[in-house]
Formats: C-alpha cells, sequence, structure tokens
C-alpha cells in the first residue's frame, strides 16, 4: 500500500532475459503486486520471469501480497502466446491490475530503464488525486535532458508538437515517455481495444484520455542515456505515428466539438487549415506562372491574404483549444521537498538511474 491506496505495476518485457529479473526484483516494496507481461520473447524472457516470480512469492508473506481481490502473489506472470507489441502488454497488465481492484496501476518497462528509485514521484499525481493519469518528463529543464543527444532532442520535440495537436494537453511534453501511473476509474472507462497495440501507444492513449476528459500530469525526471543504439526504425515509427496522430486529432476534434458538442475551435481549424492550403497552392500557381512569364501578381496576393487568414485562423483554433483543456493538465507536477510520503520512503531502491529511453 501507499498513502493507503493499493499499488500495482505492469513490468512489460520482449527479448529483456538480461535484465526483467532485475527489473522485478527493484520495484519498491509498497507495491502490492507486478504483473510481469512476457510479449511472446523470442529468447529466455518468459523463464526468467517465472523464476524470479517464484522466488519472490514464495518469500513474501500472503497477506502482504493480496491486493482487492487478489489472489496471494506478489508477481503475477503473464505470457501472451503471440507477440502483440508494447502497447499490447500494457494492456494486459492495466485488464488484470482492475479485475485485482487495484487502485492505481503504474509501468516499468522490462530493460532496466527507468529508475524504480523515483517511482512515487510517478504515483504521487494519482494517488493524491490530482490527476488520473501522470507521466514522466525529461524535456521541463536543460538539466533533465542534458544526457539527450541532439538528434533524440530533435525528435522527442517534434512528437511533442504534433502531440499538442493530436491529444490536447498542450501543456505537456515527452509524450514518448512510458514511465506513468493511472487509476482503475481511466482504465475501467477507457476503451482499450481501440487504443493502438503498436508504435504510438503513448500518444493514442492521451488522446483516448483527453476525449474521456481525464487530468493528466507531467512529472519532471531526468534523462540518462547508456551507450546502447535503440531498436526502433525511426523513419517507419515516425511516419506511423505521425498519420496515427493526425488521425486521433480529427477523432478528437469529431467527438469532443461536434458529435459532442460543437465548440468553435473545430470552425477555426477548418478555417485555418483551408486558408494555409489553398494560399500555398496558389503560391505555388503563381510562382509557375511569374517563370512562364505570365501575370501573377494578383494570385500571389490573394494567395498570401488566404494564408494569412488561415495562419490567424489557426492561432485562435490553439488559442480556444488549449483554453478548453487547461482544467485537464496538471503540468508540471513536482512534490514539495517538504512532503514525506506514508508510502515508506526508506523503501526505495538508491542506487544509480538507470538508462532511460524514447
Amino acid at each position: 500500500m501507499y498513502k493507503g491506496r493499493s499499488i500495482g505495476v505492469v513490468v512489460t518485457a520482449y527479448d529483456e532475459a538480461a535484465f526483467v529479473g532485475r527489473v522485478i526484483e527493484t520495484v519498491p516494496e509498497y507495491v502490492d503486486r507486478i504483473y510481469a507481461v512476457d510479449d511472446a520473447s523470442p529468447d529466455d524472457s518468459w523463464a526468467v520471469i517465472r523464476r524470479t516470480a517464484e522466488r519472490i512469492n514464495e518469500s513474501t508473506e500472503p497477506a502482504r501480497a493480496i491486493a482487492d481481490g487478489g489472489d496471494g502473489r506478489r508477481v503475477v506472470p503473464i505470457r501472451h502466446e503471440e507477440n502483440r507489441g508494447y502497447g499490447g502488454a500494457v494492456k494486459t497488465g492495466y485488464e488484470r491490475a482492475a479485475a485485482d481492484g487495484i487502485d492505481v496501476v503504474a509501468v516499468m518497462n522490462g530493460d532496466a530503464q527507468m529508475d524504480p528509485a523515483i517511482l512515487d514521484r510517478i504515483l504521487d499525481p494519482v494517488v493524491d488525486g490530482e490527476a488520473d493519469y501522470a507521466k514522466g518528463n525529461r524535456l521541463l529543464t536543460p538539466g533533465d535532458r542534458a544526457s539527450m543527444s541532439t538528434f533524440r532532442f530533435v525528435g522527442n520535440a517534434a512528437l511533442t508538437g504534433l502531440s499538442k495537436f493530436a491529444t490536447g494537453y498542450w501543456t505537456l511534453s515527452d509524450p514518448q515517455n512510458g514511465y506513468t501511473a493511472i487509476s482503475r476509474e481511466a482504465i475501467e472507462t477507457l476503451d482499450l481495444e481501440s487504443i493502438t497495440d503498436e508504435y504510438g501507444f503513448l500518444n493514442h492513449l492521451l488522446t483516448h484520455l483527453n476525449v474521456a476528459e481525464f487530468r493528466v500530469a507531467d512529472v519532471p525526471m531526468t534523462a540518462v542515456y547508456g551507450d546502447e543504439e535503440s531498436s526502433i526504425g525511426y523513419s517507419s515509427f515516425v511516419r506511423f505515428v505521425s498519420l496515427l496522430l493526425l488521425r486521433s486529432f480529427l477523432w478528437r476534434l469529431k467527438t469532443r466539438y461536434v458529435v459532442r458538442s460543437f465548440h468553435p475551435a473545430v470552425v477555426f481549424y477548418g478555417t485555418g487549415a483551408t486558408g494555409l492550403a489553398g494560399g500555398l497552392a496558389g503560391l505555388v500557381a503563381s510562382f509557375a506562372r511569374a517563370v512562364r512569364g505570365a501575370e501573377s501578381f494578383t494570385g500571389a496576393v490573394a494567395s498570401f491574404v488566404a494564408g494569412l487568414v488561415g495562419t490567424v485562423a489557426l492561432g485562435i483554433a490553439i488559442w480556444l483549444d488549449r483554453e478548453e483543456n487547461a482544467p485537464l493538465e496538471v503540468s508540471p507536477y513536482d512534490r514539495p521537498a517538504e512532503d514525506v510520503s506514508d508510502g515508506e520512503p526508506s523503501d526505495r531502491v538508491e542506487e544509480t538511474p538507470p538508462r532511460s529511453v524514447d
């Protein structure tokens, strides 16, 4: 228990035989249940998970491990018969935790790249009732992102900008950060099946949280990287996620600002997109006419005006959208230094923070 709330942690694993056992073992003692989900790994991850679970469960008092509706095991091993992707593994853990009556569920990837010593900071906004979902953010201060390469930072910043449009959480950044916590109410309310299992799960989840009008908090944390190469194919990742974010943006506008209740932001977004597209197309056409020696001044002026109107309309749309969603954002969230939790802080694992990844 942590501050009177039952806590679950989903540990996701795919080809993490070298690390997943350590992740499970270093989850803080105040966590009631650990859901270790092997996503059909071709390596020995499942065997490591089972051995680690057996050892921890044998040494844990049943009364200590039982959460609401639980069966006495502190570590619950779960294996997918077929690979479902990162999102699929997280959703499996969410569903099992909600079925067990766990109040707040965090996610720690099985690659040992999320520091267990700061888990309480990720949990606090949800446990304290200030947010329904909390996520780490490595971009808030220069010090936190000091070890992030320029390539990673630029890519993360680009995805942050696109995600603001898609999700409606305009003050949040670092959307790819998977160190998260969510309330049981949010898990039970969301249609998890409609959220992608693949690349972009975290971005897509944020959009669904916004449409359900859940509060989201950004929690400052430091980025620490090792010398490893990322396994992500960035070209395919960016292409897939960009299209996913575009669809998410259009779905959010339709659901919140047209179907549920009309909001003028949708009109300004439409005007802005039309004006900018028409203005750009007109300028290109005017340039082509000028190259051929034909009259192009009038068309260029009209195109410039259309683009200007589109830019202004887009600015108004963003302002209206941001004002509408401001009550749903708790960013940045940071617990006061003098706050001492009753979640047994002495149980934290004090060690050099592991690496973090995008």
